[in-house]
């Protein structure tokens, strides 16, 4: 036995094939173009099988990782999936945009001594061999329990709620404001990060086991949560709308044309399609000089969408060091590969316009480290006397963003906090009787497995209130 183990972890982990850097820069079909089959079998044996697997203890959602690698390495995929479904209805988006390399893959055990199990990338191959495969069942559904749910969004933390309480006999309908469901995962993710159509089939996954979904349905305008509840007969509801509301700087000439926040950007890049221009002709400054301000996912998703979009001088200015990148290291990587530059350790002061009201340029201060602050990275301070101006005719600003406070505004007894968050209990459950949240309009940004942690956690709260009142 432990010389099986010995022979696993000599084994080279597989990287998943790439479109090259300088071909992908210009088009928005996806980056990471998936494992072959003999790929996927050959990763999947480097999987140690533990007994106490820590990687399953890093996953928010619990997935069986050693079971369903188990059954890849045995050919059996048809297993694989269904393993996977068992506690993740999500698998293909979370294969792609979940960070492993601070969660399941972070605990491998196998990446003590050599690189982890690419856990990540056997879960996007097994979502991906399932997808319109007619031999592949559809996982159980229990009988119905006559209880209904009404589900407020549709991101990753909604979504996983639905197809947890449909499986469990629940009839559940997913309000979505926008026209296309999907919430972050649409609207927020690149299509050469995560496809529509891979969106697109796994909600409609949810939907063949028996969820509805209603688009165009804004909660807090065309509908009420009380009115759900009391009008519409749901039995509980699961408000999971996200941390939508931009954030800028606050710095002079922020009105200008040509400052977007990235909520806005990705959005008309992303749902709105401008990126297949003239077949969609949404509107959207294209920029010769583009400057994104932040470090984050977002960051990156706005800093490589911009160089897609036909700029050629894009630029990442982020106050703190590379060291201190709150991004993924694949995010970052990618990109560096692309040919974004960075500013590394510049604040924004003020931006500048021309006579017609459009930006022109942006005026940086130059940075140094201090000591570290609550977020434990080193708190930038500015360095006196050096500042900078460069060009500038489009600046995307992604810094974060806030609460939307549409729901949490028309719905009364609904407690929030003083950011706007609402106030819930580690099971999803507010202070309203008869509703829960998860995802980042409880905890602020975060990532998509984490807000489907929520949801399994929310849902699980749900069933017991409707099967025994708790």
């Amino acid at each position: 036995m432990a010389e099986d183990k010995v022979k696993k972890e000599k084994v080279a982990r597989h990287p998943m094939p790439e479109q090259a850097p300088e071909v992908r820069r210009r088009n928005f079909k996806e980056v990471p173009l998936g494992y072959t089959a003999e790929m996927a079998q050959a990763e999947a044996s480097r999987c140690l099988q533990c007994k106490k697997p820590a990687c399953v203890e890093g996953c928010p959602v619990g997935v069986p990782i050693p079971e369903f690698i188990n059954r890849i390495a045995e050919g059996d995929y048809v297993g694989a999936i269904l393993k996977l479904w068992e506690k993740n209805s999500l698998p293909a988006v979370c294969g792609r945009v979940c960070p492993q390399e601070n969660q399941c893959e972070g605990n491998c055990i196998v990446g003590k001594k050599d690189k982890p199990v690419a856990i990540g990338n056997l879960e996007r191959f097994a979502a991906d061999w399932a997808r319109g495969r007619s031999e592949v069942p559809m996982p159980p559904v229990k009988p119905k329990t006559g209880k209904k749910v009404a589900v407020v969004g549709s991101g990753p933390g909604s979504l996983t709620v639905a197809g947890d309480l449909i499986r469990k006999g629940h009839e559940v309908t997913i309000y979505e404001a926008f026209h296309k469901p999907g919430g972050v995962l649409v609207y927020g993710i690149p299509e050469f990060r995560l496809p529509k159509e891979i969106v697109a089939a796994e909600v409609n996954f949810l939907e063949r086991l028996g969820v509805k979904v209603e688009c165009n349905a804004v909660v807090g305008r065309t509908v009420t949560v009380d009115e759900l509840l009391e009008r519409d007969g749901f039995d509980a509801v699961y408000i999971g709308v996200g941390a939508g509301l931009p954030r800028f700087l606050g710095i002079p000439g922020e009105n200008l044309m040509g400052v977007y926040s990235a909520n806005e950007y990705l959005t008309r890049s992303n749902l709105m399609k401008a990126y297949l221009f003239p077949e969609y002709d949404t509107p959207l400054v294209k920029g010769q000089h583009v400057c994104v301000f932040g470090g984050g996912n977002v960051a990156m998703d706005a800093l490589r969408t911009a160089m897609r979009m036909g700029c050629d001088d894009v630029k990442c200015v982020y106050r703190r060091s590379h060291e201190e990148m709150p991004c993924r290291a694949e995010e970052l990587h990618h990109a560096e590969q692309e040919g974004i530059q960075f500013f590394y350790l510049h604040n924004p002061l003020r931006f500048i316009g021309d006579e017609r009201g459009w930006l022109k340029a942006v005026e940086l201060q130059e940075m140094e480290l201090g000591e570290p602050d609550e977020s434990g990275r080193r708190r930038p301070v500015a360095k006196p006397g050096s500042t900078k101006t460069i060009d500038c005719d489009m600046a995307i600003i992604a810094v974060g963003s806030g609460a939307n406070p549409l729901v949490t505004a028309t719905t009364p007894g609904l407690v929030v906090n003083k950011w706007g968050y609402i106030e819930a209990d580690e099971a999803g459950k507010t202070k309203k009787p008869k509703v829960w949240a998860g995802g980042d309009i409880v905890t602020g940004a975060a990532t998509v497995i984490l807000a489907a942690g929520a949801g399994r956690k929310a849902a699980d709260s749900i069933h017991q209130h409707l099967s025994w009142g708790w």
